[in-house]
């Protein structure tokens, strides 16, 4: 390769290579996920759980990373729930409006 051409970019495998080192890779999603009719005690209980799954996690800081660059509205991604990454997203993060 010369020096002029540009470098190609990153084959996508490297970019969700984390995954396959996740503590929940062989869970049950709905640990991480609401159904939609749940709330309250149950749902802070099922978090509670999914959250301490994540305290174990060797990557728990590459999951946190992706649900805030992609935004990810919706369950629990490296210890942070809906609300938590709606109220600290970085503001490089955010979302226009």
């Amino acid at each position: 390769m010369s020096r002029g051409m540009p470098r190609l970019p990153r084959p996508l495998m490297d970019l969700w290579d984390w995954q396959s080192q996740a503590a929940c890779r062989d869970v049950n999603p709905e640990l991480f996920f609401s159904p939609e009719s749940e709330r309250g005690v149950r749902k802070r209980a099922r978090e509670m759980v999914a959250k301490s799954l994540c305290g174990t996690c060797p990557v728990q800081p590459e999951c946190r990373q992706h649900a805030l660059s992609v935004g990810e509205p919706y369950g629990v991604w490296g210890g942070t729930t809906e609300s938590e990454r709606d109220n600290t997203v970085l503001p490089e993060h955010r979302k226009s409006a």
